[in-house]
């Protein structure tokens, strides 16, 4: 509320030009009028689809290959060499290579996604197998449980919360991948592409609108996130991103 306050008080005195930072309650009626335009809705949910598609793929690779890497000191000695050089690679580099092999649809957006979520929740995984009790996994193996038995009913379950919170920062990823990659490279639908196509229009107070809107989308995320990990992973303490 101050900052509004503020903001609105700076453009009203004409300190800052309203050519480049229009009243804040201007922009406050336009956030609103366009929540009510289904052009936002068609756009927002053509993001989101790409997010959580994303999102999806990149848990069912992740997890499976973090428990193994985890698991095997042979396979992490294998594989850590190749997955350090591929970490540090920004996935906004990769968009001229995506759009060769994909174009520019949502199948480009989410493989990027995927890419850029692969790795907190990877490496979350990987840190949180290594932290389970090995009591459990020894009194499985004197049930006689196998292998994997013994990684779905012990080492999964107790390394959940470190996967979740891999999960969690990853979503917040795949959004601001998601408009990042709209915003440069473009496409059919989508909030960056809109907000890059209000900034082309000279139309500021419209690209705030959406630069708030996507703001307001990723807390809500992450307040989502947050709820479940509390509600679901009560029993234990919240666990710490490696």
């Amino acid at each position: 509320m101050v900052l509004f306050v503020a903001l609105e008080l700076l453009t009203r005195a004409e300190l800052v030009t309203p050519a480049y930072l229009p009243p804040a309650s201007e922009i406050l009626g336009e956030t609103v009028s366009l929540l009510g335009r289904s052009a936002f809705w068609t756009a927002f949910w053509a993001t989101m689809q790409a997010c959580f598609i994303g999102l999806g793929i990149a848990t069912l690779v992740a997890v499976p290959l973090g428990l193994a890497l985890g698991l095997s000191k042979w396979a992490h000695k294998a594989a850590i060499t190749i997955v350090e050089l591929l970490r540090p690679i920004p996935s906004v580099a990769l968009i001229p290579l995506a759009i060769l092999v994909w174009g520019r649809g949502t199948e480009m957006r989410v493989a990027l996604i995927v890419y850029a979520c692969l790795w907190p929740i990877l490496f979350n995984t990987i840190y949180g197998t290594h932290h389970v009790d090995t009591i459990g996994a020894d009194t499985a193996r004197v049930f006689g449980m196998g292998r994997t038995k013994t990684v779905l009913r012990v080492y999964l379950p107790a390394a959940s919360p470190f996967i979740f919170t891999g999960v969690r920062i990853a979503a917040s990823v795949a959004l601001i991948l998601a408009v990042s990659v709209e915003i440069v490279a473009g496409g059919a639908n989508g909030l960056g592409i809109e907000l890059q196509l209000a900034r082309e229009l000279g139309d500021l107070k419209l690209s705030y609108a959406f630069t708030i809107v996507t703001g307001l989308v990723g807390l809500a995320m992450h307040f989502v996130f947050e709820a479940i990990e509390r509600r679901r992973f009560a029993w234990t303490t919240q666990a710490q991103t490696p």
